[in-house]
């Protein structure tokens, strides 16, 4: 019986290699094994840890860096997927089995971000991202009320799976984008120029200009997965955009939209978030495991503090 290790990287054009992105670790670190369904990493530096979901076992992890010991950050948890850091460091988390998103303040306390459009609960809110001026974005599939699995079965009250907008003063939650079978992962690029949603039911992903009065426009297909679907996405701070597939991969593409290469994983990628003392660090939840590998390439930075002078916001 042969020894060899799988090959970790999959280079399909030069630029993968040249731009270091299948430079670091040769192999994958098995950090966790145990979820029944891993998603929503984030990394957080302040406390040097992992938050990630278990959705079906309605739970949120945490793995420490120093100790690389893991426990329950909390449960229940409200059957959580999507998780992000707004710029006070503190966790945004879309709950599929509350049909809300929430933000947990620093002496552990939760506040409800958004739980309706126009009087009508939400469905299942998936995965959030954070705008520089303070805005919080985040997709509704219906993936939650389809079944007891993720969620609570149940009808959909806006028939529709959309993305919305909240506003960081008033709190109006507004429609952005529509149209969409549905919407998974969605991150903005490094400039808050436009924003990029993956839509696992389409098997692709789109790219939408964003302006300065919150509202959207485009919705171009940026790429396809042709094995299977995407669910998040991420950005490294020299602006390719890496994706999280259900064919074992985790593909990233130049921003002019060429599929690069591929980090091979074997189980179905759901999420990835970089993180780390230096930020190079991508932790993958797949299936029922968390891996990471620390790489070459260096995911963007902590978004400002809010006071005026926003600069770009992190991946």
């Amino acid at each position: 019986m042969s020894s060899e290790r799988p090959p970790l990287y999959e280079v399909l054009d030069d630029r993968f290699r040249t731009g270091r992105c299948n430079a670091g670790d040769s192999r994958l670190e098995k950090l966790y094994e145990g979820s029944r369904w891993a998603e929503g990493p984030v990394y957080v530096p302040a406390g040097r840890y992992l938050v990630w979901s278990d959705i079906p076992n309605d739970r949120l992890l945490r793995w420490d860096e120093t100790t690389g010991t893991v426990g329950v950050f909390r449960s229940p948890a409200g059957h959580p997927n999507g998780n992000t850091l707004d710029a006070e460091g503190r966790l945004i988390t879309c709950e599929q089995g509350n049909r809300r998103v929430t933000r947990t303040e620093h002496d552990g306390s939760v506040t409800v971000i958004a739980d309706r459009y126009q009087g009508k609960r939400l469905n299942s809110p998936n995965d959030a991202a954070v705008k520089s001026d303070g805005s919080i974005w985040f997709s509704d599939p219906d993936f939650g009320i389809t079944s007891d699995y993720e969620g609570h079965r149940a009808e959909s009250e806006i028939g529709a799976c959309n993305v919305y907008r909240v506003d960081p003063r008033s709190g109006e939650v507004r429609l952005v984008a529509d149209g969409l079978r549905g919407p998974n992962g969605l991150v903005f690029s490094l400039d808050e120029r436009r924003l990029y949603v993956s839509d696992s039911r389409a098997n692709h992903i789109r790219v939408f200009d964003v302006h300065e009065d919150g509202t959207l426009t485009g919705g171009d297909v940026f790429a396809e997965c042709k094995n299977g679907n995407f669910d998040n996405i991420r950005f490294d701070d020299d602006g390719r955009l890496w994706a999280a597939a259900m064919d074992g991969g985790v593909h990233c593409y130049d921003p002019d939209g060429t599929l690069l290469g591929r980090l091979l994983v074997p189980d179905p990628v759901a999420n990835i978030r970089f993180g780390g003392a230096k930020r190079n660090r991508l932790f993958i939840a797949a299936d029922t495991a968390l891996y990471s590998v620390v790489m070459g390439v260096t995911g963007p930075p902590p978004l400002p503090a809010a006071r005026g002078d926003h600069a770009r916001r992190s991946g």
